[in-house]
């Protein structure tokens, strides 16, 4: 079986009932607040059950000469004390509700939080967070809504029950060959019910998946001119839930007319078989209104006691959906050991890495040291393993064979916090958070940021250039995703957040893809001193980004098929001389290109730059250009 499960493929059982129970009990609910209001609700159908007696009494002996104020003073303090109890329980029950569904939405956000990486890689977002809105809410609508129609229900049917034997046995018992014949129609419907209801919820959960997707990427969806394809996507999602609600309809069209047609049926056999004993003399008319109302009280509970199994049919399977969050396997962070100070050399240590078992591995034997202090750069063409690698260096996933070692250490010794705390991680993607900016530079950092700080990181990655120019700073939204902002700022940004951290470790990919020339020197200027005294890994297709590199690791199809410096692998490699090559032609070509336009005195001084950043350079590079 998978490890890491897909949520809507779980299967489970009609009556698995005790993991229902099971996930609201470790939600820790209130007992005396649930016990309170069961017992109001208790005293609430005790009360009812006593009314139809009274009201026995006073059809009897009813004259205007015998009625007395106490009766009536009576009749009416038992209807206030019944309707107080009734709602002093619903709301308590209410209360108990929104706590257990808090608590357990509580449960599923810090769990989701320490999933592994590989949950979400089998699991789309929209229909996880579908899970934690939806299922919860059937869960709740259970506890507040029926449950205390249940227990009242069952005791009303069974006192009820019981009066109506010892008012008239033999009307009882006629009564009673209606309602087996009822269940026998009413238990079909509810197994199709709860077939209905899981497929609902997955259906709900699917489509909250493809919105959350096509929203998320609608700048794609728009640049692609998709809108039709994502329209009937959806509407296809919309149709599958229209089926499925109807289906819910007819079935519930059929629950509701049985319940009315067996209380009609009842009524009509108990009054016409009732008149004719009262008319004999066999019982009162006090009794025969005594036994409609009793009957009232049982075939009404029925009704309700039917939505409740419908319910917990469809709570039934959001808990299995939800156990399958709540069961699956989450991060290791039982470890407590921490990195030790200073820095140490790591070791790839003949890795290999495939996704899911039985693929073919992306990594394959992948075997190299990481001078401490030094610059390590990856390269490579594309697909070849580089962010999977770098992956493994954040240990989103864990070797297939192999490890990796700091020091005399696996990695995976260590803690996870104490173990990503020692990274600083710049991506292609730059991710920001919804926010201001410097919420974004400061994410992650578990104590207060100074300004003197938080004004060095951005001033070291050239991000305070920009942000001085917004009107509103460090504070200025960045909109979701970082929307509002360019990527070349969002790359900044993500550099000036590293920076802060001021890891040991720092983990560079395409970090300067985004960045203009201009800004790409400066910003390389600043990583060229953050580098210094720390481990680096660098992942870059730029020539100028790597030829520096204290080694330089090459990539290919999963496998190292080249480690040196530059001048090494370009006499010996012949794939990274054609890498080289390749990328000092682009170079060429884009000096070339600005040289024959005109330029604004601000273009000249940048062109100015890149010329100079060109002739600094070592003389092998630019002897290699000019061939």
């Amino acid at each position: 079986m998978d490890a890491y499960p897909h949520v809507e493929e779980t299967k489970g059982s009609l009556g698995n009932w005790r993991k229902f129970v099971r996930l609201i009990q470790e939600t820790k609910p209130s007992k005396a607040l649930l016990l309170t209001a069961l017992l109001l609700s208790i005293g609430a159908t005790v009360v009812s059950l006593i009314i139809p007696m009274f009201t026995k009494g006073l059809v009897d002996g009813f004259t205007m000469s015998s009625l007395k104020s106490s009766q009536i003073v009576s009749l009416g303090i038992a209807f206030v004390v019944q309707t107080i109890a009734s709602g002093v329980s619903i709301y308590l029950l209410n209360v108990i509700g929104q706590r257990v569904v808090a608590s357990l939405r509580d449960r599923l956000w810090r769990k989701m939080l320490v999933l592994p990486v590989p949950f979400y890689d089998q699991n789309r977002t929209g229909e996880t967070i579908s899970r934690i809105t939806n299922d919860t809410g059937i869960v709740k609508n259970l506890i507040t809504e029926h449950l205390i129609a249940f227990v009242s229900g069952i005791l009303s049917v069974i006192g009820s029950m019981v009066i109506l034997f010892m008012l008239d046995w033999q009307m009882t018992l006629i009564m009673l060959t209606v309602i087996p014949v009822s269940a026998l129609v009413l238990v079909p419907l509810g197994k199709q019910m709860f077939k209905i209801s899981k497929g609902l919820q997955d259906e709900t959960a699917s489509f909250t998946g493809k919105l959350t997707q096509v929203l998320s990427e609608i700048r794609l969806v728009k640049s692609s001119n998709a809108e039709q394809r994502e329209y009937e996507n959806g509407a296809k999602g919309i149709s599958n839930l229209l089926a499925f609600g109807i289906r819910e309809g007819k079935v519930q069209a059929m629950i509701q007319p049985l319940m009315s047609f067996v209380l009609m049926l009842l009524l009509v056999i108990i009054v016409g078989f009732g008149g004719m004993r009262v008319s004999s003399g066999a019982m009162s008319a006090g009794d025969l209104v005594a036994y409609i109302l009793y009957l009232i009280q049982i075939v009404i509970p029925m009704s309700q006691l039917s939505m409740f199994f419908t319910q917990v049919q469809k709570a039934i399977g959001a808990t299995e959906h939800l156990m399958t969050i709540l069961d699956t396997e989450e991060e290791d962070h039982s470890k407590q050991a921490k990195v030790k100070e200073g820095s140490l050399p790591m070791t790839v240590d003949h890795v290999n890495f495939a996704y899911e078992k039985g693929q073919e591995a992306i990594l394959k034997d992948v075997h190299f040291h990481i001078p401490a202090g030094k610059v390590t750069a990856i390269v490579g063409p594309s697909g070849g393993g580089k962010t999977t690698l770098f992956s493994l260096f954040e240990r989103y996933y864990e070797p297939t064979q192999g490890s990796i070692r700091l020091g005399d250490e696996r990695i995976d010794s260590y803690s996870l916090q104490s173990w990503r705390s020692q990274i600083g991680y710049v991506s292609q993607e730059s991710p920001l958070m919804d926010g201001t900016i410097r919420d974004n530079i400061c994410y992650g950092m578990n104590r207060e940021v100074s300004e003197e700080e938080l004004k060095l990181a951005t001033k070291m990655a050239y991000a305070d250039i920009f942000i001085d120019d917004m009107p509103q700073g460090y504070d200025t939204e960045v909109g979701e995703r970082g929307v509002k902002l360019s990527g070349g700022q969002r790359q900044r940004i993500a550099i000036a957040r590293a920076l802060l951290r001021d890891p040991k470790i720092l983990m560079l990919d395409e970090a300067t893809s985004s960045l203009d020339s201009k800004s790409e020197i400066v910003v390389q200027d600043a990583l060229q001193n953050l580098m210094k005294g720390r481990t680096t890994l660098v992942i870059a297709h730029r020539l100028s980004t790597v030829v520096d590199a204290d080694q330089i690791v090459f990539i290919e199809k999963g496998k190292v098929t080249g480690i040196g410096s530059h001048e090494l692998l370009f006499e010996e490699h012949e794939m990274y001389r054609e890498f080289a090559m390749q990328q000092l032609r682009i170079q060429e070509q884009g000096l070339r290109n600005v040289e024959a336009l005109p330029m604004e005195p601000d273009q000249e001084d940048q062109h100015q730059e890149e010329q100079e950043a060109f002739e600094q350079k070592p003389l092998f590079l630019r002897k290699q250009q000019s061939m």
